[in-house]
């Protein structure tokens, strides 16, 4: 059997990590990974590949820093090339990038099976893109690998056939698990930037929402920086560029940092005293790591984290985010809701099973 991988973002890197490790295992399965190159900053691209054990892509692409609309025509355009001259047996996608319909699109229009990991998250914002992505992935695919009992639930009210539709558990818990040791080991971060540990707070902003509107941004920046101790913010490219463009003056105590690799990225979300941001896979990772988030959003595809009172939705209230870095925020419960970490073995079983 032959899967096709397309990844294309960090935190698709981190997912297709542990399914790959699990591929690599199966000596009847090739693996053949196609990275649109959708993030290529040497800290969030390939120190990712390194640093996870991911086996180097076989196709590079190269397609970044384009509107959604020329990112995705051409991701679509070059990974259809790569699907005619390899024939495979299914195209594995990941999460909601550009990357995930692109690739999911290619395959739908080819007649080869796509498997979605990650469905079924809504946010129910279709103003995002990602919520776009989500939904129209799947819809195209034939198996569709939920991580949560409400992401089957959201599933199912879309009409999707029951057939298709697996729990698996969630993948990044398989990555949190096996990655959390490897850091301790690894990482000289906190040494680096000079943290003590649950003395800082780790924060990242990158979505597009926040990003694009000076008025958002410049409240994020003027809400952070009242937080009672230290605000590490390992910065994205497109972020850096709008502080730049919007003229956002930083102060108080917010440290802005090159982005990180994963698993110095993992010794920062473990050890940090909260985490503040606006991505869906640092919420998650805080949950993993017993730590307390605040979203910088209104609205999150992880409901249950927020209805566990582990994660306070604040959008980019100026006011909300000042009082969130101070109050005292639940940081675990013992639910289990994201499976056993051992998600990657469920989905390769099942394709496995149904290929067969």
């Amino acid at each position: 059997m032959k899967i096709t991988t397309v990844i294309g973002a960090r935190p698709q890197f981190i997912k297709a990590a542990m399914v790959s490790k699990e591929i690599a295992k199966n000596n009847t399965i090739d693996e053949i990974i196609i990275h649109t190159g959708q993030h290529f900053d040497e800290n969030m691209s390939s120190i990712f590949f390194e640093e996870m054990d991911i086996p180097d892509p076989h196709y590079n692409l190269g397609i970044q820093s384009l509107s959604h609309g020329a990112m995705t025509g051409r991701q679509l355009e070059g990974i259809e090339k790569i699907l005619i001259e390899e024939k495979p047996d299914w195209v594995l996608v990941y999460g909601d990038t550009n990357s995930t319909l692109a690739g999911a699109l290619a395959a739908a229009k080819l007649h080869i099976p796509v498997a979605h990991v990650e469905a079924g998250l809504r946010s129910f914002n279709r103003k995002m893109p990602e919520e776009v992505n989500r939904i129209l992935t799947d819809h195209l695919s034939d198996i569709l690998f939920a991580p949560t009992k409400k992401a089957v639930e959201n599933l199912r009210k879309e009409g999707i056939p029951e057939e298709k539709i697996i729990l698996v558990g969630d993948v990044m818990y398989d990555a949190a698990l096996h990655f959390a040791d490897l850091a301790d080991g690894k990482s000289n971060i906190l040494a680096k930037l000079n943290l003590e540990t649950k003395k800082y707070i780790l924060a990242t902003v990158h979505r597009q929402e926040n990003t694009d509107d000076s008025k958002k941004l410049k409240n994020i920046f003027s809400g952070l920086a009242s937080a009672p101790m230290p605000v590490v913010i390992p910065l994205h490219p497109r972020t850096k560029k709008k502080l730049q463009e919007y003229n956002i003056k930083l102060n108080g105590q917010v440290n802005l940092i090159d982005p990180v690799g994963y698993l110095d990225m993992v010794m920062l979300e473990k050890n940090s005293y909260k985490i503040v941001t606006d991505s869906g896979g640092v919420q998650k990772e805080a949950f993993f790591y017993k730590v307390p988030c605040v979203t910088l959003r209104v609205e999150t595809e992880w409901v249950e984290l927020v209805d566990l009172g582990v994660n306070v939705l604040v959008g980019s209230d100026q006011e909300k985010i000042k009082d969130m870095v101070k109050m005292e925020i639940a940081s675990y419960t013992k639910k289990k809701m994201y499976g056993e970490g051992n998600t990657a073995e469920n989905i390769l079983r099942a394709i496995i099973k149904i290929y067969n």
